[in-house]
C-alpha cells in the first residue's frame, strides 16, 4: 500500500538532516516539494536522485489530485518544504488531509523546526505556548488576532517575513503592550541571532538596521500581576475583634471579608502585619 511521508529538513544548517531522512527521500517514487530549485540543491548535497513536483499554495488543488491519483496507483511520496517540517503553516496540510480523506497511510520523519527552536533560546517561559503562524497582511485582520491573543498567559510564537517586521513589532506593542520578546533569525546558520528585550526596545533598534532573513517572534503571555488592594483599618479592626472575642482566626478573616467585600486572604494578611506591628 502506498505510503506520503512528511519529511522535516534542516531549517538551515544541512548538518542537521537526518540519516532516516536520507533513507526516505532515497527510497520513496517521487517528492512533492514547495520549491523544487531549494529542494534540487538539497537533494544533490546528499546524492538523491528522485523525480520532483512542485506543490505550493496557488497550485495545491489541482497538484494535490494529481499526487493523490499517483499514490492510489500505488505510488510513494515524501512532501518536503523549503526548510523545517511540512505542513507547519505551511500547504503541506492540505495534502495529508487529502492522504487521510482517501485512506492512504502518513508516516512523519521529523527534524528541527523554528518555532520550537526559537521558543527553546527565547529565555521565555516554554511550559505552555501557542504557535500563531504569520499574522494577516490585512490590517483589520492582523488586529483582530491580536485581539484574540493579548489576554492569553502563555508564550506566543509567531513567523513573520523581514519586509512586514517593523509593521508588526508596532502592532504588537499597540495591542499586547511593551512586552518582553525574543526576535530570532538565521537559526542554525553562520549568522544566527537572537534578540531579546521589550518590543519598544527592539522597535527602536530597527529604526537603523534594516531586518534580513525570516524571523520567528516569541513573545511574552499577559503575566501582569493584579494590583493588591488596599484593606481599610475598619475591616482588619473587625477582624481582630473577632479573634479577640475568641473566633479562630481564620472563620474571622473569612466573616471581616464577606462584611467588608474583600477577599479571606486580603484581610488575613492585614491582620498578620498588624500583629507585627
Amino acid at each position: 500500500m502506498s505510503k506520503l511521508y512528511v519529511v522535516g529538513t534542516p531549517i538551515g544548517n544541512l548538518s542537521d538532516m537526518t540519516p532516516r531522512a536520507i533513507e526516505i527521500l532515497g527510497s520513496v517514487d517521487f517528492i512533492a516539494a514547495e520549491d523544487t530549485r531549494v529542494t534540487m540543491k538539497l537533494l544533490t548535497h546528499f546524492d538523491i536522485h528522485k523525480p520532483l513536483i512542485s506543490y505550493y499554495e496557488h497550485n495545491l488543488r489541482v497538484k494535490g489530485e494529481e499526487i493523490i491519483n499517483r499514490m492510489l496507483d500505488g505510488e510513494n511520496c515524501a512532501i518536503v518544504t523549503d526548510a523545517g517540517m511540512p505542513c507547519i503553516s505551511d500547504p503541506g496540510e492540505d495534502l495529508v488531509k487529502l492522504c487521510v480523506d482517501h485512506g492512504i497511510e502518513v508516516n512523519v520523519v521529523p527534524s528541527p523546526t523554528a518555532a520550537m527552536s526559537a521558543l527553546a533560546i527565547s529565555g521565555l517561559s516554554t511550559s505552555r505556548f501557542s504557535f500563531e503562524g504569520f499574522l494577516s497582511v490585512t490590517k483589520k485582520q492582523r488586529f483582530a488576532h491580536l485581539e484574540e491573543v493579548k489576554d492569553l498567559k502563555h508564550t506566543l510564537i509567531f513567523y513573520e517575513a523581514p519586509h512586514k517586521l517593523k509593521k508588526t513589532l508596532n502592532d504588537m506593542l499597540q495591542i499586547l503592550g511593551d512586552r518582553r520578546v525574543s526576535l530570532c533569525r538565521e537559526m542554525t546558520k553562520i549568522h544566527e541571532e537572537v534578540l531579546r528585550g521589550r518590543i519598544s526596545e527592539l522597535i527602536s533598534y530597527y529604526e537603523n538596521t534594516n531586518p534580513k532573513g525570516e524571523f520567528v517572534i516569541v513573545v511574552e503571555g499577559n503575566v501582569k500581576i493584579p494590583e493588591e488592594r488596599y484593606v481599610p483599618e475598619e475591616a482588619i479592626e473587625y477582624a481582630r475583634q473577632l479573634i479577640v472575642s475568641g473566633e479562630k482566626v481564620s472563620d474571622a478573616c473569612k466573616e471581616a471579608a464577606k462584611k467588608y467585600g474583600f477577599t479571606k486572604s486580603e484581610i488575613y494578611s492585614g491582620v498578620i502585619s498588624e500583629n507585627r506591628k
